[in-house]
């Protein structure tokens, strides 16, 4: 019988000796964050651990004074582990080691070293920026290719294809630390990139732009390496100059790292259920929108190639709200651009705002938000109060696309009751709609739009108007990359690439370089100099920054507008007719008051300020106020 019971048992236990036999150690491949920082505002880092054989792992934490093990949340697929830390306030930077074991192996854990950081000191970074500053925003592949030697990376799908307008040019981080000089020059006060993360997608996809991500912690190797964005950062906050971080959390590309092994099945929202995206901002606004088109707006894929991001997923809201917080304290940025806000979860958006200026709250965030009406902008700005849901949004500033429109037609429309310069009066007398109209990002145009130059049919007079304006109404101007020299679209070409030409000088061998004044042509150099003489001027004009604004009806096709404040008065006068106009002064006394003269920035001219004053035509006058 005893032999009989232990041969049972034995039998038994072959098919778990047999498992446990078979049974690999966990692998990691990957944690996300890579890293974390004591001292964090909120005391939890969720880690994301990829690899294989994950899954019923049993996660531990070797001891660690003020770190604990707070839970691991396993999801569908087996691949994933969710770690979640506590950091106490007392904990100290060093290294936190994971282990990663099955209970069936008595040996072979998987260990990994954790690494938790001192933080940064706090005031020293993370600025924001304000309408103090006017930001140039450009696109690193195409603006200047300081190291070749990126060009082509190994394993990579897109290498370098100048002769194709819609390819990868080969632009770089080290292109654009060169030319820091330049554009500090200008006047410029804070640098905006499209996106600099990896984006791995095929020549065919024309991913140069940065919007399709396939790695969102680590920069694409063909503009350089993290350490390179981060000293780029260093370099220009050397030169007083912030620098702005474009993201996306409302989609990735389609060759994301992940694409291929999802975490969860709701990790993304449905191609097959949603389709694209309809593209219409106005719906998630609309008090009477269709609960189908608001779904569209928002859970519809921006294109086939981007896939939707479900931010109702906890696990995933989670990973990128953590990946804003690391951006900003490893890097040391001073704002983030966020792509296509109004396409992503609302309620989520809002919720990453918010967390992001707890942690840092001299940061700032603008949201991109594509709507054609000022209260569908405002409604996503903080603290909106216009609207029956009541959302709120706790985003600093919005891009002020009815502003950049109306600026459009100022000066392409015939001159009406409500067209032409009127839009201009019109579209800013809607500004109480606004909480705070002054944090607005205001532009003439941007790497989605038509330049300027070519929408105004390359009329330098118009372009000058234009510009005029931008650099002295209210808000946080923006300058899209070669508008400094009154680029047109390129000639010939089809496609996004059209709008976003190579800089001239910025590749070795180039014929001839836009960056000094022999290598620019007449028409360059006269923007470049009307450019850098407003801009640098509105670098120390308070009263342009933060003074009151009051402006007066156009009339005949003039509009008048002065900046001021208990110091200091700005008088715009922005002539779009033909001809020369006089204007009676008295109409303007109420700001004018007791000054005789003013100081035209523009042509550094002193004008009398008498009964009347003359402005010859298509003429812009920036006329700075004196006793």
């Amino acid at each position: 019988m005893r032999r009989t019971a232990l041969l049972t048992l034995l039998l038994l236990a072959l098919p778990v000796l047999a498992a446990a036999q078979s049974l690999e150690a966990p692998a990691v491949d990957r944690i996300d964050p890579p890293f974390w920082w004591v001292g964090m505002e909120h005391p939890t880092v969720e880690l994301m651990v990829y690899g294989e054989n994950l899954a019923d792992a049993r996660v531990s934490i070797d001891d660690y004074d003020g770190v604990t093990l707070e839970r691991v949340t396993e999801v569908q697929n087996p691949n994933y582990a969710f770690v979640r830390l506590k950091i106490a306030d007392t904990a100290e930077p060093g290294t936190v080691t994971l282990r990663f074991a099955h209970d069936a192996l008595e040996d072979g854990a998987t260990t990994r070293s954790y690494e938790l950081r001192e933080r940064r000191t706090p005031g020293t970074f993370a600025q924001g920026f304000s309408s103090e500053d006017v930001i140039y925003l450009l696109m690193p592949d195409r603006f200047a290719n300081g190291d070749p030697g990126n060009d082509e990376i190994e394993g990579m799908l897109e290498g370098v294809d100048r002769s194709d307008p819609n390819a990868r040019h080969g632009g770089d981080f080290a292109g654009i630390r060169e030319h820091l000089g330049y554009i500090d020059r200008l006047g410029m006060t804070a640098i905006w990139m499209t996106p600099v993360f990896e984006n791995d997608m095929p020549p065919a996809y024309g991913a140069y732009h940065g919007y399709a991500a396939t790695d969102i912690y680590k920069v694409d190797p063909r503009f350089g390496t993290n350490r390179e964005f981060r000293d780029l950062v260093r370099r220009a906050h050397e030169r007083d100059m912030n620098v702005i971080m474009d993201m996306i959390h409302n989609h990735v590309g389609k060759n994301h790292w992940w694409m291929d092994d999802l975490p969860t099945d709701d990790w993304l929202h449905s191609f097959e259920e949603n389709g694209q995206t309809n593209f219409r901002g106005a719906a998630a606004v609309d008090p009477y929108a269709s609960q189908h088109d608001r779904q569209t707006l928002q859970d519809g894929w921006f294109v086939p190639n981007m896939p939707d991001l479900n931010q109702d997923n906890e696990l995933l809201a989670t990973y990128l709200i953590q990946n804003t917080l690391w951006w900003i304290e490893y890097s040391g940025i001073d704002g983030i651009r966020m792509d296509t806000y109004l396409y992503a979860d609302k309620a989520y958006m809002a919720r990453w705002t918010q967390r992001v200026m707890e942690e840092y709250p001299d940061f700032n965030i603008v949201g991109e938000s594509w709507v054609h009406e000022v209260p569908h902008e405002a409604y996503w700005q903080d603290n909106f109060q216009g609207h029956p849901d009541g959302y709120d949004s706790n985003l600093p500033s919005v891009t002020d696309f009815p502003l950049s429109f109306a600026t459009r037609d100022a000066f392409t429309q015939e001159a009406g009751w409500t067209t032409g310069i009127q839009r201009l009066y019109y579209t800013l007398a809607q500004d109480h709609v606004y909480p705070e109209p002054n944090r607005l990002v205001t532009f003439l145009d941007n790497h989605d739009m038509e330049r300027f130059y070519t929408a105004v049919g390359e009329d330098a007079g118009d372009f000058k108007l234009a510009y005029t304006f931008l650099m002295t109404t209210r808000g946080i101007p923006q300058v899209y990359y070669a508008t400094e020299l009154m680029q047109p679209m390129a000639e010939g070409v089809e496609g996004d690439g059209a709008k976003r030409p190579d800089m001239p000088g910025g590749w070795p061998g180039d014929a001839r370089s836009v960056f000094t004044e022999d290598g620019r042509t007449e028409r360059e150099n006269e923007a470049h100099d009307f450019v850098t003489n407003l801009t640098t001027w509105r670098e120390e004009a308070d009263v342009v920054h933060h003074g009151a604004l009051t402006q007066f009806i156009p009339q005949d096709r003039v509009y008048v507008y002065v900046r001021h404040d208990a110091d200091d008065t700005v008088m715009v006068v922005l002539n779009n007719a033909e001809e020369e106009r006089t204007l009676d002064l008295a109409r303007f006394e109420e700001r004018i008051q007791d000054s005789s003269e003013g100081r035209d920035v523009i042509s550094g001219e002193t004008v009398a300020l008498g009964d009347s004053l003359t402005v010859p035509a298509k003429t812009p006058m920036v006329l700075e106020l004196g006793q």
